[in-house]
């Protein structure tokens, strides 16, 4: 499953990278730790996170996430949303808490 498709069937909003939308999710890690984050994000994983620091653009950088999800309402400010943009990182944002957002992945098969 694609990027567009999560954001679609969750009802995400783009913050960032929707032109790359088409990026395959293959699974789906939760945390807000960006050092343990840095470890446990894998390439083509969703990453959930209430964190929305320019840091997270760095780590879903790194692991080649699939796209960033923050959860909780929480907003990324402008730096991170302009950093995203130029490294090609997709961030979405949801007002559904993350255990929300990973059940709702998991019945989607991430």
């Amino acid at each position: 499953m694609n990027v567009r498709e999560i954001a679609s069937k969750l009802g995400l909003k783009f913050y960032a990278g929707e032109e790359y939308a088409e990026k395959t999710a293959k699974g789906c890690y939760i945390g807000d730790l960006l050092s343990l984050a840095m470890s446990k994000v894998q390439m083509d994983y969703v990453w959930i996170t209430i964190q929305t620091n320019v840091n997270i653009v760095a780590v879903a950088s790194l692991a080649d996430a699939g796209c960033i999800i923050l959860a909780d309402g929480c907003v990324p400010d402008e730096k991170t949303v302009e950093r995203a943009k130029e490294q090609e990182i997709i961030i979405l944002g949801s007002e559904m808490s993350a255990y929300e957002l990973a059940v709702r992945l998991s019945e989607m098969g991430i």
